[in-house]
């Protein structure tokens, strides 16, 4: 960790608390990074911005300095040790003026900071599937003690009050963005004349609703009609095994390539070498990868379920029921043959860009 001197009386302290913010690439680490160099950079002179994350082990200078500034003036990781997370937490959240909660499992502890230290705010950003569901006595407390929750969609949105009520004016919309790092560096090509199908999912057995086997299962159908058609699944996990099997059970196994782990700096020649990005999901609070797809000019396909049918629109991608294999298998046929516009789909990513989000966090803060 590392300190500076106390900031003058009138500085504003911002904490952010976070699952992990550098040891894992899921939307919800990348989501919060954008949140610390939002911070930082909205920071105004004399402020200062903290971190604590739960589950990184050690935070490496050149990882954090994209994402950081001369406004951070100290951070902490924890390894996975709770008891020390939650009591260091509370310890920084002493010196703060306001704490952004990057999980709603972690809002009890900027609640506990606030009794503490009375006039702290609050705020929770709300990802998706992790507040879908019934809250703990304490969850609940925290939520409703929160200033703002900020929902990366309409949808997280309904759903959380769902399950927790809260006045008018409690939450607010604050979609996810592309991160500038990740952001094409050439010129985008229109897609080779290789029909791949390209899906980029983690393949846990927790996360089958992200519907991987659902694109094996229509792949019979999709030959059928497009013979040279190819489904490439970029991921990793211990569901691997069963969809390999599933593969070869449908006699597709030929036209399913598993790619297996690839990196951030190997995605946009994923993106590149397709035709379609294909995740029909059940569960996505928003959809970061549909975003990156489309600034790669790549059309998209989801469910039209979660979060996903607030990110796409006809110009940009297709919506399909969850779980219907044969409306996948259709609509999959019509994705690999139109003509998709490029700078219609690289438009719509940049509504969805980093200073647009780095905007609205800044309205959001001083509402």
């Amino acid at each position: 960790m590392r300190r500076h001197a106390d900031p003058p009386p009138s500085a504003l302290n911002t904490l952010l608390i976070a699952p992990e913010l550098f040891s894992s690439e899921g939307g919800i680490t990348r989501m919060l990074r954008l949140y610390l160099k939002a911070l930082c950079e909205i920071a105004s002179e004399g402020d200062s911005v903290s971190f604590i994350s739960l589950n990184d082990a050690s935070v490496d200078s050149s990882d954090l300095r994209p994402y950081s500034g001369n406004r951070l003036t100290a951070w902490q990781a924890c390894s996975g040790n709770k008891a020390a997370f939650c009591l260091r937490a509370l310890r920084m959240g002493l010196h703060a003026d306001r704490i952004i909660c990057g999980h709603v499992a972690q809002l009890p502890v900027a609640w506990a900071a606030s009794m503490l230290r009375p006039g702290l705010a609050y705020y929770l950003v709300a990802h998706g599937i992790e507040v879908w569901r019934p809250f703990t006595f304490l969850e609940r407390r925290a939520l409703r003690g929160a200033a703002c929750i900020w929902c990366v969609s309409e949808f997280t949105r309904q759903r959380l009050l769902e399950r927790c009520p809260l006045p008018d004016g409690r939450t607010r919309v604050l979609p996810n963005a592309l991160d500038p790092f990740l952001a094409p560096s050439s010129p985008i090509s229109p897609p080779g004349p290789a029909p791949v199908i390209l899906t980029i999912a983690r393949l846990s057995a927790a996360d089958s609703y992200k519907g991987v086997d659902h694109l094996i299962d229509a792949m019979p159908a999709v030959l059928a009609d497009v013979p040279e058609a190819r489904l490439r699944i970029v991921g990793r996990g211990d569901g691997l095994r069963g969809l390999g099997e599933r593969a070869r059970a449908l006699g597709v196994d030929r036209s399913v390539e598993f790619a297996g782990y690839v990196g951030d700096a190997d995605l946009p020649s994923e993106f590149a070498g397709c035709r379609l990005f294909a995740l029909p999901s059940e569960r996505e609070g928003f959809g970061l990868v549909y975003l990156e797809a489309m600034a790669h000019g790549r059309p998209c396909l989801a469910a039209s379920a979660g979060g996903a049918p607030e990110v796409l629109t006809q110009d940009t991608g297709l919506l399909v029921e969850y779980g219907d294999a044969t409306g996948l298998a259709a609509a999959i046929v019509v994705g690999l043959r139109r003509e998709w516009s490029i700078e219609a789909l690289i438009t719509r990513a940049q509504e969805f860009s980093y200073l647009r989000f780095k905007e609205r966090l800044s309205s959001l803060l001083l509402a």
